[in-house]
């Protein structure tokens, strides 16, 4: 994302600008302006003549209408066997917003829509919009934490789903339940209220990588501007063939859908979720897009790179498809450029990037016809702006830097929401003025990125995915940290043996903030392992840009979104486990014989330092339950006395005696040692040094509780009374505390 070097804020130069119009000349920096170009640059739109011009209609519905009217009998929507035309499509959804009407949904609601895949959920979109109320998009199989958050969050007046989640979503929410697929009650005309461009459309909530997932408000007036941009830049007609594999509950779910019923053409679903259904196969892609004549897919990145391998693998291809679009997270270079060659020159491939906040698509870079240079595993390009957008790169103060200067990514123009539901605060803090703007507002995005000499914006990175929770992530430090990251991040994806690889900030231990490396490599490749990637990165870069550690992973986690999930990353070994390793470099003898792989849960220092350190501990234990026993006559006199007990009684009172000292012993050793495994966990601090002290007393407490208890009379009451609110109310609650920690989850939206 950044350059912390170059980052004082301060604008030097005239913008360099993607595109055929330059903006930002009131402060001399580095912006994007408007690009007024066709579907590439300097080429014609694909297919007949693209649907660009302001529509007679000032809203989403009332363009869908008018395509009802141009083409009553064209297929709308299709879900398997199942499909609408035009004119179903429109009076279904007549038919069910004056349903909804009746039951009290009106202009400036708010409705949740939770349908499973299939053309219903059209239908119901079309609905809610037709009464003049905005729909908030939830997927019904979300987790219950989320669906309970999104139906507080927005407090919709209705919720339209299935019979089948209606028992579910009654219990997330108080809003009535209302089941198209049961009925639609209602009858008669339907008299549609006034409804224009400057009306709420839709409520869509962010996939919570900065924390809990909040409402973005978008008007009519931003999805069709965002329509008319896509028209321009995709080239689309009413011929396209347009393939849904989005979730609902995802921003490009509608964009998907304003794409295609917008502009005449038929909206293909995919039978399978590619985003949220981890068991859907990649390779029945390919025939899906043959079979239903697709000429327009849009992916997530998660999505591509598992395409581009099965294409890879098996020779194959996506017959027809014109145009492939890829966002959603950081794409790099040579990754595009592969999947185009995988593709051919018939299909264009395009780096997208945007948020929700921004309706959806902000940038985009073609690779077609781009050279294959050297170092494109190490960036990521996303371009030029759409249409009637303008981006700029803004440095500490809030002002565009030059071209070349890392900063926090600023977005402005006809595709700017509202900002957030029910949040002010954030609405002020990242919907800022700029005087630098033809419309005095920029939205500040929390991504790093830099204008390159050739106008175009390289992402670096997203500064909470890197950083975590950051207030300010325009400011130097933040930038600086996320570029050397990307750096970082980039020179380990060139190794060889690596396939995907992540670099982010980590805290393994208290106030110890260091970078650390995760890679998805080849088993069998030659460095394959956290200490030859270790050293690899040492020798590209200075000292202080390298990484601490490199772990290895099978897979990086991800969340429900498909973007890299920061809390699931497992935490570094600690740097003992890899000294014997560093001894023997330094000593020029070869380490081959010590063996593993660097890092955390994913395999740590080597068998042989961690058995080392497993004798060490086991023979602590035994030194200090030894020394518990030896002082128990001298603390407690008496205590341990067996005499007066019977056969074989004894030998069990003495087995008990000893397993309490033990028990000492583990916990001294655990209160020394056993802190950062306790860390390694993921729980929030507090927590975690909770728990270490609880889990001690748990084990330390054996040994002075029992033995004063069997000094005191049964009829001290007093000395009984200090005794149980000495050891056994402290007992309970460690007990509670250790408990929590095991029940933990972390809040929506860091899941």
């Amino acid at each position: 994302m950044t350059d912390g070097e170059t980052t004082d804020g301060e604008p030097t130069g005239r913008a360099a600008a993607v595109g055929e119009a330059a903006v930002g000349e009131a402060a001399g920096g580095a912006a994007l302006g408007e690009a007024t170009g066709g579907p590439g640059v300097g080429e014609p739109a694909v297919g007949k003549a693209a649907v660009g011009a302001p529509p007679a209609a000032g809203t989403v519905h009332g363009l869908v209408e008018e395509q009802a009217r141009l083409a009553p009998l064209a297929v709308a929507v299709r879900c398997g066997a199942e499909e609408l035309t035009y004119r179903e499509l429109d009076a279904r959804a007549t038919a069910l917003a004056r349903d909804l009407a009746s039951r009290g949904l009106a202009p400036g609601g708010r409705a949740a829509v939770a349908l499973g895949r299939g053309t219903g959920v059209y239908v119901a979109l079309l609905a809610v919009l037709k009464t003049g109320a905005a729909y908030v998009p939830l997927e019904p199989s979300a987790p219950d934490a989320l669906l309970r958050h999104v139906l507080t969050d927005a407090a919709p007046d209705l919720v339209v789903t299935e019979e089948g989640h209606r028992v579910r979503l009654a219990d997330a929410g108080g809003a009535p339940v209302v089941c198209p697929d049961l009925t639609v009650s209602a009858d008669g005309p339907f008299d549609a209220p006034a409804t224009g461009p400057a009306d709420l459309a839709c409520v869509f909530y962010t996939s919570g990588t900065t924390g809990p997932p909040t409402g973005a408000l978008i008007g009519h007036d931003n999805l069709l501007a965002a329509h008319r941009s896509w028209c321009e830049v995709y080239g689309l007609t009413a011929e396209d063939r347009i393939l849904q594999t989005a979730s609902l509950e995802f921003d490009v779910f509608t964009a998907d859908w304003v794409r295609a019923l917008c502009t005449g053409a038929a909206l293909v679903v995919a039978p399978r979720n590619l985003t949220l259904d981890r068991t859907a196969d990649v390779a029945e892609l390919p025939a899906l897009v043959a079979d239903e004549r697709i000429t327009v897919v849009e992916l997530n990145v998660r999505t591509a790179r598992r395409l581009s391998a099965f294409l890879e693998r098996t020779g194959r291809a996506l017959p027809g498809v014109r145009l492939l679009t890829v966002g959603a997270e950081k794409w790099y270079l040579d990754e595009q450029l592969g999947l185009q060659r995988l593709l051919g020159e018939r299909t264009r491939v395009l780096n997208v990037y945007g948020l929700a906040e921004a309706t959806v698509d902000s940038t985009y870079f073609d690779a077609r016809g781009s050279a294959v240079a050297d170092g494109g595993e190490r960036v990521s390009l996303v371009g030029r702006p759409f249409p009637g957008t303008r981006v700029y790169v803004v440095g500490p103060k809030g002002l565009p830097v030059a071209p070349g200067r890392p900063g926090e990514i600023a977005v402005a123009g006809s595709g700017l929401g509202r900002g957030y539901l029910g949040r002010p605060d954030d609405t002020r803090r990242r919907f800022v003025r700029a005087d630098f703007d033809p419309d005095g507002r920029v939205l500040l995005t929390g991504d790093v990125g830099l204008l390159r000499p050739d106008g175009v914006l390289e992402f670096l990175g997203r500064a909470a995915t890197v950083l975590g929770p950051v207030d300010h992530p325009g400011k130097a430090s933040a930038v600086a940290m996320v570029l050397t990251a990307a750096r970082a991040e980039g020179v380990l994806r060139s190794h060889p043996a690596v396939r995907e690889a992540a670099v982010v900030e980590l805290e393994p231990r208290p106030g110890q903030r260091r970078l650390v490396g995760y890679a998805v490599a080849e088993p069998a490749a030659d460095g394959a392992d956290g200490w030859s990637l270790s050293q690899h990165l040492a020798a590209e870069l200075p000292g202080a840009a390298a990484p601490s550690a490199v772990v290895v992973v099978p897979d990086l986690p991800r969340t429900r979104a498909g973007k890299l999930d920061r809390s699931a990353l497992p935490l570094p070994a600690p740097p003992e486990h890899t000294a014997a390793r560093t001894a023997a470099l330094t000593a020029g003898r070869p380490v081959k014989a010590v063996g593993g792989k660097a890092g955390g849960k994913a395999g740590g220092g080597g068998s042989e330092s961690r058995s080392v350190a497993g004798c060490a501990a086991v023979f602590c234990v035994l030194l200090f339950g030894a020394g518990a026993w030896a002082i128990t006559d001298e603390f407690f006199p008496g205590s341990t006395d067996v005499s007066l007990v019977p056969s074989p009684y004894d030998a069990y009172f003495r087995l008990l005696y000893l397993c309490e000292n033990l028990a000492f012993g583990a916990g001294v050793v655990y209160l020394a040692a056993g802190f950062e495994a306790v860390l390694r966990q993921g729980r929030p601090y507090r927590l975690s040094v909770l728990t270490h002290l609880a889990i001690t007393w748990l084990l330390v407490n054996w040994w002075p509780q029992d033995n004063l208890y069997r000094l005191t009379s049964a009829t001290d009451w007093p000395r009984e009374t200090a005794l149980v609110f000495a050891f056994n109310i402290p007992l309970m609650l460690a007990a509670l505390v250790v408990v929590r920690f095991v029940v933990w989850r972390p809040p929506v939206g860091e899941q």
